[in-house]
């Protein structure tokens, strides 16, 4: 995973008031758990804005004070109507620990059912990966140019790097090959010319 630098101010307020506050400071309220300890702290909004807005998944660098530590977001949680960003969760992580993360899917190739007509789509945007925080990739690479018209790809045909885990379903479809009037008007085209 890439790393992301960010520093926070230990925070000594708590409650709806201190948060409020925090917010109209143009600061967002943190939470670093792990490790048995939890540390609470604030970032300025344009120090996250990268880290928040980025397909892809990335390990925290956090300086709090006098203290370094690895973390990855946990949760964020945005307002149901500005979507403001409201706080943030971490996790610290250690290389000796592993983490369950959400990273990005990415699809590679040319599908077989696309080039028959068919219409491609993405059914699950981040795949959850257990591992050592060191060996997570930015994102679950996946070629689909076998997959057929029709067909499904699921989460148990997914390969991951040794010593990963995919923690979904494996029976989760990650993505498809959908029929469409076009494609099916071909194959019934096909069809008839067959039979001739």
């Amino acid at each position: 995973m890439k790393t992301f630098e960010l520093v926070g101010t230990p925070r000594s307020e708590y409650g709806k008031k201190a948060a409020k506050t925090f917010r109209q400071e143009n600061l967002v309220p943190c939470n670093l758990y792990g490790n048995g300890e939890n540390v609470t702290f604030t970032v300025t909004v344009e120090d996250v804005r990268k880290l928040i807005y980025c397909p892809d998944t990335m390990v925290v660098e956090l300086t709090i004070g006098e203290t370094k530590k690895m973390a990855v977001v946990k949760e964020l949680q945005f307002h149901p109507v500005s979507e403001q960003l409201l706080h943030i969760d971490f996790l610290e992580v250690t290389e000796n620990k592993p983490v369950t993360v959400a990273i990005p899917v990415q699809l590679q190739g040319h599908a077989e059912g696309v080039k028959a007509g068919g219409k491609l789509s993405l059914e699950m945007r981040k795949l959850k990966v257990n591992g050592i925080y060191t060996q997570i990739p930015n994102r679950v690479e996946i070629d689909i140019t076998d997959l057929g018209l029709g067909k499904k790809l699921y989460v148990g045909a997914v390969q991951v790097a040794e010593g990963l885990k995919l923690m979904n379903p494996a029976d989760a479809c990650v993505a498809r090959v959908k029929a469409t009037r076009a494609s099916q008007q071909a194959a019934a085209a096909e069809g008839k010319g067959k039979k001739k």
